[in-house]
């Protein structure tokens, strides 16, 4: 199945490195006409730019700026760029999270929490209201949100960002209903996928993480970003309101996450 975005422009919110840098070059490589990533680093933007050229061969696709994705200034900066930039916004994939905040939630420092939850819970309400308000609202689009399992089941020393991917997976659902018929917006949920985000789980002892998982590996950035490109396509266009795990079998086949 040939899942395409043919000239549509996407943002990709955290598109730097892991996750979303892949899901940005597979975007373009899918006919994509312009994608927008962000960072809160201008030099990590100026070398994801670089990387995503070489990865697709089609440098005037992508386009890099530095905005933080729990700013709601920046979030209606970042929307406007792309429309301003490619002329239009139909795809969002609120891929940005963080987790400043590990540990039992009975320990842990409350400013992490706050942050974990703004950028992870906050940031992507943020990015969709603008993503609406300027563009899909009469021109329809996609919103994909990346989650996490553990927003479906619980797991130890990340229950602070465990959390806030949970109610992320409602927000999903939430503006579902709000934005259809028009919009569609769906969730991925992934187990341990090997990025800087996620090497608290899997550095210590890859292989024992990986056995976890009845797939006995552990996922790469591209396992993620086909998935996300696929609820964005139009193959995918009677599908909204979804959380899809991207898992290893975690959820579905009795894995054990954390």
């Amino acid at each position: 199945m040939d899942a395409r975005v043919d000239d549509q422009v996407a943002i990709v919110t955290g598109g730097s490195r892991g996750i979303g840098l892949a899901t940005a070059a597979e975007l373009i490589n899918s006919g994509a006409r312009g994608v927008v990533i962000t960072s809160r680093k201008p030099d990590n933007v100026e070398a994801a730019v670089k990387e995503i050229a070489e990865l697709t061969g089609r440098p005037e696709s992508i386009h890099g700026i530095v905005a933080a994705a729990d700013d709601p200034d920046q979030a209606r900066f970042g929307v406007a760029e792309a429309i301003g930039h490619f002329g239009a916004c139909d795809i969002l994939i609120n891929n940005a999270g963080t987790n400043p905040a590990p540990g039992n939630l009975a320990d842990v420092d409350l400013g992490a929490l706050d942050k974990t939850w703004s950028v992870n819970q906050r940031g992507p309400i943020l990015w969709a209201a603008q993503a609406w308000n300027q563009y899909m609202a009469a021109n329809g689009g996609s919103i994909v949100n990346v989650a996490s399992v553990g927003g479906i089941q619980p797991a130890r020393v990340i229950g602070a960002y465990n959390i806030a991917k949970a109610a992320l997976i409602h927000t999903t659902r939430q503006l579902a209903l709000e934005m259809a018929p028009t919009v569609t917006v769906n969730c991925v949920a992934p187990a341990v996928v090997k990025t800087r985000i996620s090497r608290l789980l899997w550095e210590a002892d890859e292989e024992a993480a990986a056995n976890t998982h009845p797939l006995k590996r552990l996922g790469v950035p591209q396992d993620v970003a086909n998935a996300i490109v696929f609820l964005c396509s139009d193959k995918a266009t009677w599908i909204t309101g979804v959380t899809l795990p991207v898992d290893g079998g975690v959820t579905g086949a009795g894995g054990i996450l954390g």
